[in-house]
């Protein structure tokens, strides 16, 4: 082959890459058949659009749902086992010695006051806010004094 043939070649290719988009869009021809079927499709995306959207979002609130009804049964779980400790005579009777400081007849109950050094508090056990604190001291033995202080005083000073 010769250089002038290569060169005439290459011109063709490129003639043929060139695409004239007018002539093409010329080219395309519509017919009512297709001017009807665009038409349904936009209808079709128009409709489905917004149905998709519901869709997905019924779908997120079902999951939503679906989580607190877990947490819910997982409530009711730990009540249930709660219950059961509940109905345990044994259960009941160290409850009662715990919370309200109950004894038998004839046991002595020994109350330690500030056993653990101030820096040593557990998490639970650090001051909710500046305001509302835990009373340390025993709030009984402060009542029963000043009910016979008051009882013992030989005259009532207006405060």
């Amino acid at each position: 082959m010769s250089g002038g043939s290569q060169g005439k070649t290459r011109r063709a290719d490129a003639a043929r890459k060139r695409v004239d988009i007018g002539d093409w869009v010329g080219g395309v021809r519509l017919s009512g058949f297709m001017g009807i079927m665009l038409g349904l499709v936009v209808l079709a995306a128009f409709v489905l659009v917004p149905t998709i959207g519901t869709y997905v979002e019924q779908r997120q609130q079902i999951a939503a749902l679906e989580q607190a009804v877990e947490a819910t049964h997982d409530d009711v779980a730990e009540l249930e086992a709660e219950r059961e400790r509940w109905r345990d005579e044994s259960y009941i009777t160290a409850q009662a010695r715990e919370r309200l400081y109950y004894m038998r007849p004839g046991e002595v109950v020994y109350l330690i006051a500030d056993d653990v050094p101030g820096g040593i508090l557990a998490p639970e056990q650090e001051p909710v806010s500046d305001d509302v604190e835990e009373t340390r001291t025993d709030w009984m033995t402060q009542f029963l004094r000043s009910v016979t202080e008051a009882g013992l005083a030989r005259s009532v000073t207006s405060g």
